[in-house]
């Protein structure tokens, strides 16, 4: 069975729709994304695909690769670390995306650099690996983030610094605020202190205050921002928040080209960065026979070997794809999807009145995005296993994420696993643990979720064509 076989039919789409129009009137107004969806992602419909993953990585416009070809078949692109004409050529692109990545989230360049990496993950791993972490000091992280802000504590542990975690609180999987400031001002003396937190979790689709940001600089925190799961359907204005680093990657807010991502850095805290090592690229100066270097100043001393240079071009089109198909009627119709998915599930029960579905973070649309993880339940309240659910959604032509999404602290608390039995399991398997291991070792209990995530391409028919799907598991 393919998507097209359950797809609803034009006619039920359209009824719904005006259905959808009485309790949601704002939808009418994000209209321009469906003749978007038309002309720039037709592929999605002529391959009877439906798409929800928009978390896990963006779909590219047609005219992004087109465009992008075109400029490729006529120009002449050098390495940049040169005065040739077409390295003069790559330079200029290079400079010219900086300039166009900060003009897109509002940053002022006498405030904020713009560093190119490989993905978010690479910029959380300068951060990490670069942060001047000793003994005292501190890096503060919610249980509700990437496992590539996770992973810094291995930067901090190796010099003697101080790990902690905030906790959220499930079922709505926010912060307490009382908690945070708790955590804030406990030992708010000096030293380093690094505030990791994601403006929007790539779990359960909450995002967290931005207002954290200044509250937490005021008791002497940096801030690091993880943006990725955020930008692509949310405008973020550095000219108004200035978390002192921010982190994405590009393929999450357009699709193309993958392979690229930044690190948006306040001057004065990338002041305060110092890297392990140095590359090509990074340098003004090395010597062999004195061992010594010079970093460059600003972004390129960060900045690895070459970049990747003839993708930068694509940056800058797909930023402007974004702008031209309007941020805030993306940010609108992905919000109004996922509150009206996760509405029809929540009241969606089998036929002896047992919930079919449980989601995870607040059922209303306030603070957060156009995300929705879930867990399928059967009758008796047990919950089905979800690699089930997606080898029966890939049957029916659609893309779905399952699992922990490289969340582990908000999938823990979700779960309702306990540190003691995770420890166990661990102390089983030898300190070396499999997940297939860890499923068995935690027996009866699910170790991951069903993630649903709208985006620029989305449509009603196809959050329709999702709810159809797990009606399929309700029994009568």
């Amino acid at each position: 069975m393919t998507a097209m076989d359950v797809r609803p039919s034009q006619h039920e789409v359209e009824e719904e729709v005006r259905q959808l129009l009485l309790r949601y009137p704002s939808y009418a107004a994000t209209h321009v994304l469906d003749t978007l969806r038309a002309t720039e992602f037709a592929r999605l419909d002529r391959l009877e695909q439906v798409y929800v993953d928009y978390t896990g990585g963006g779909l590219h416009g047609d005219s992004q690769v087109r465009r992008h070809l075109e400029f490729l078949g006529t120009t002449v692109l050098g390495n940049p670390h040169s005065t040739s004409p077409s390295s003069a050529v790559a330079t200029d692109m290079v400079a010219r995306c900086r300039k166009r990545v900060l003009e897109f989230f509002n940053a002022d360049p006498r405030e904020y650099v713009c560093i190119f990496t490989s993905n978010a993950s690479g910029a959380l791993k300068l951060v990490g690996e670069s942060y001047p972490f000793g003994e005292g000091d501190q890096l503060l992280m919610t249980f509700d983030n990437h496992n590539s802000v996770v992973g810094i504590r291995a930067f901090d542990r190796v010099r003697k610094a101080s790990t902690r975690y905030v906790p959220v609180e499930p079922p709505d999987m926010r912060v307490s605020e009382a908690t945070l400031k708790s955590f804030l001002q406990e030992r708010s003396g000096g030293g380093n202190k690094l505030f990791a937190y994601p403006a929007q979790s790539n779990f359960s689709g909450v995002q967290h205050p931005l207002e954290w940001i200044e509250k937490a600089q005021a008791l002497g925190w940096d801030v690091l921002l993880d943006a990725a799961a955020f930008v692509p359907t949310n405008r973020l204005d550095l000219g108004r928040w200035h978390p002192d680093y921010v982190t994405l990657s590009f393929y999450k807010m357009f699709g193309y080209p993958t392979g690229v991502g930044a690190l948006l850095a306040r001057r004065q805290a990338l002041s305060k960065l110092h890297r392990p090592w140095f590359a090509g690229g990074t340098i003004s100066w090395a010597s062999v026979l004195a061992e010594s270097h010079t970093l460059s100043d600003g972004s390129e001393g960060f900045e690895d070997g070459t970049l990747n240079y003839t993708s930068l071009p694509a940056v800058e089109l797909g930023l402007e794809f974004l702008e031209s198909a309007g941020m805030e009627i993306i940010h609108e119709r992905v919000n109004i999807l996922a509150t009206w998915l996760m509405e029809e599930l929540a009241a969606l029960r089998h036929g002896n009145g047992q919930r079919v579905a449980r989601i995870y973070g607040p059922l209303d649309a306030e603070s957060r995005g156009g995300t929705v993880a879930l867990n399928v339940y059967d009758p008796q309240g047990v919950h089905v296993d979800h690699r089930s659910v997606e080898e029966r959604a890939n049957s029916w032509g659609i893309s779905l994420r399952t699992g922990c999404f490289c969340n582990p602290g908000a999938g823990e608390l979700a779960m309702g696993l306990q540190r003691d039995e995770i420890v166990s399991c661990l102390v089983q398997s030898g300190n070396r643990m499999t997940v297939d291991e860890f499923r068995q070792c935690v027996d009866g209990k699910s170790t991951g979720a069903v993630r649903i995530s709208f985006g620029v391409a989305s449509t009603f028919a196809d959050a329709l064509t999702v709810l159809r799907f797990f009606q399929g598991f309700r029994e009568p």
